[in-house]
C-alpha cells in the first residue's frame, strides 16, 4: 500500500554484497517468556523491543504464542499497525517488524532501501530473537521482502507467506495497476464521485510532496480501490482506519528489483495469498510466483482486494494456520 508504486524501476537485481555487520541491544522480553524444546516462544507475550544494526535502530513488536512468524508491512514506509493479526496470535508468536525507514525504526542515512537490505534487517531481528527457524509473512512490498528472504536466508525459514506480493517492482507493475484501476472505475456507475476521487488520487500520486500529510491524504482517497466492496466494509473498519500511517524519507533512492528469473531457486515452503480484486499486486503476479516456485501453494480470495485479512478473514487466517501447522 501507498506510496502505491514501490521504489525501483524494475530493471536488474539488487546486490546483497557489502551489507553492514550487526551489533545488538538486549531484548526487553516480558515476564513469563520461555522457549520450548522445539525452539518456539511459548506463553502469551506482548512487548516492544529494538536492536541496533551498524548504528541503525530496528524496532519490533511481539504478540502471541507458538512458532515465531516475522511480519513485514507494505509501502514501503507503511507502519506495521494495519497488519496486526490477533487471530494468528492465538497460534503463532507474531513479530511485527517496523522496517527501517518506518515508524520507530531509524531512517537509513544513505537512502538505500533495497529489497535485499530489508531482508537483511529482518534476518537480524530473527537472529536477535535467538530463533533457529521462523515463518515470514510479508504483505504487499513486504511480500517482495518475503521472496528475497527466501532466496537469501533459506536456512532461517520454516516457511514463507507471500501475501499480495510479487517478484519485481517498477514500470510494468505501475502499468498493470493503471489498467486494473481503470477497470475499477469502469465498474462504478457513470459519474460516481468515489470513482472520480480514486482516479484523481491515482493521477496525483507520482507528484506528491515529500511529507507525511500529503501521502496520507492521497492514500485515504485511494483506499476504496484497495477493497472489493469498500462501501460494504467501511463501517466495520472504523477502528482500523486510524492505524494506517506512513513514514516518508525524502532521501529514499530508487532501488531496481526483479527476481523473476530466480524463483526456481526457492526451496522452502511457500504459501501465496492474493485477493481476486487486488488492483496493485493482483492475481496475475501471484500466479507468476506460484508457477515459478516449485511446490508452492496458491490461495485466491474470491471476495477480497488488497486486504484479504480484513475482507475474507476466515479463509485468510485458516489458510495461514493450515500452512503453519504443516511446516
Amino acid at each position: 500500500m501507498g506510496p502505491i508504486i514501490p521504489d525501483g524501476a524494475g530493471q536488474g537485481v539488487a546486490s546483497t554484497s557489502n551489507l553492514p555487520e550487526a551489533t545488538y541491544l538486549p531484548a526487553r522480553y516480558g515476564r513469563g517468556r520461555a522457549i520450548n524444546k522445539a525452539g518456539c516462544l511459548v506463553g502469551q507475550t506482548g512487548f516492544m523491543s529494538e536492536l541496533i544494526v551498524d548504528g541503525v535502530k530496528v524496532s519490533y513488536h511481539v504478540a502471541g504464542s507458538g512458532p515465531v512468524c516475522l511480519v513485514h508491512s507494505g509501502g514501503p514506509g507503511i507502519h506495521y499497525d494495519y497488519l496486526r493479526m490477533p487471530e494468528l496470535e492465538q497460534r503463532l508468536t507474531m513479530v511485527y517488524i517496523e522496517p527501517v525507514g518506518t515508524g520507530s525504526s531509524d531512517l537509513l542515512p544513505d537512502g538505500d532501501y533495497s529489497v535485499p537490505k530489508y531482508a537483511y534487517y529482518a534476518d537480524q531481528v530473527a537472529q536477535h530473537l535467538g530463533e533457529e527457524r521462523v515463518f515470514f509473512l510479508g504483505h504487499s512490498h513486504g511480500g517482495f521482502v518475503a521472496v528475497q528472504f527466501a532466496l537469501d536466508y533459506p536456512g532461517r525459514l520454516r516457511g514463507v507467506i507471500v501475501y499480495d506480493g510479487m517478484a519485481f517492482s517498477g514500470k510494468e507493475l505501475g502499468e498493470e495497476a493503471g489498467r486494473q484501476l481503470a477497470a475499477y472505475v469502469a465498474r462504478r456507475p457513470a459519474g460516481d464521485p468515489l470513482a472520480a476521487q480514486v482516479q484523481q488520487a491515482w493521477e496525483e500520486d507520482s507528484d506528491l510532496p515529500d511529507n507525511r500529510e500529503a501521502h496520507l491524504d492521497n492514500l485515504s482517497r485511494l483506499l476504496p480501490v484497495y477493497f472489493k466492496d469498500f462501501e460494504e466494509i467501511a463501517p466495520r473498519l472504523t477502528d482500523w482506519f486510524p492505524l494506517v500511517d506512513i513514514t516518508i524519507d525524502p532521501n529514499r533512492q530508487p532501488s531496481p528489483w526483479d527476481v523473476r528469473d530466480r524463483l526456481g531457486e526457492i526451496a522452502v515452503p511457500v504459501l501465496v495469498i492474493v485477493g481476486a480484486y487486488d488492483f496493485i499486486c493482483g492475481e496475475k503476479w501471484a500466479r507468476q510466483l506460484h508457477d515459478g516456485i516449485v511446490g508452492s501453494e496458491l490461495v485466491v480470495l474470491a471476495d477480497a482486494g488488497h486486504f484479504g485479512h480484513l475482507e475474507e478473514s476466515g479463509e485468510f487466517f485458516g489458510s495461514v494456520l493450515r500452512f503453519a501447522a504443516a511446516h
